[in-house]
């Protein structure tokens, strides 16, 4: 079976985009191997992105922050889909990407910017989790070879 590459961007790649390598990585499907990146990404991954990312059983060696500059080298895996998370993302001028990847964006809110006790703060994480989640179930479920942006895009309003 094919596997489809999903690169998840985000400004600082700390949380939601994280939370969607870590889902794409390990869905049951086995449809997709999940990627993050972010425009200025941060220093460290949000220990919430990566408690839930751990429990969703996604290495923690694979648990980084980075720049969207890397999967522009010659040599980065080939995206088949590109989705924004964030509202800020979306309004970037993303680079271009090789091999024209379907695009879309799934906004969340986001999570880091919750305030109030650590249960809140989780609680906005496994919210996101749960919207991405959705998203990916209904991905895995349509005919990926032939999807296009459009097709992407609409998947965020059906869940």
């Amino acid at each position: 079976m094919k596997q489809y590459n999903i690169l998840f961007l985000c400004t600082h790649n700390s949380a939601r985009s994280v939370l969607g390598e870590a889902l794409a990585s390990t869905h049951l499907s086995g449809k997709f191997v999940g990627y993050s990146a972010g425009s200025t990404p941060g220093t460290k991954v949000n220990p919430f992105a990566a408690e839930i990312a751990k429990e969703l059983g996604y290495p923690e060696s694979k648990l980084r922050s980075k720049s969207w500059d890397e999967y522009g080298l010659p040599d980065a895996p080939q995206m088949d889909f590109i989705v924004t998370v964030c509202d800020n993302a979306a309004g970037e001028v993303c680079p271009l990407w090789p091999g024209k990847p379907s695009t879309a964006h799934w906004g969340f809110p986001d999570p880091s910017q919750v305030q109030g006790s650590d249960e809140d703060k989780r609680r906005a994480f496994r919210d996101v989790m749960i919207g991405l989640k959705k998203r990916l179930d209904l991905l895995a479920d349509m005919p990926l070879e032939t999807l296009d942006s459009l097709s992407l895009k609409e998947i965020h309003t059906k869940s």
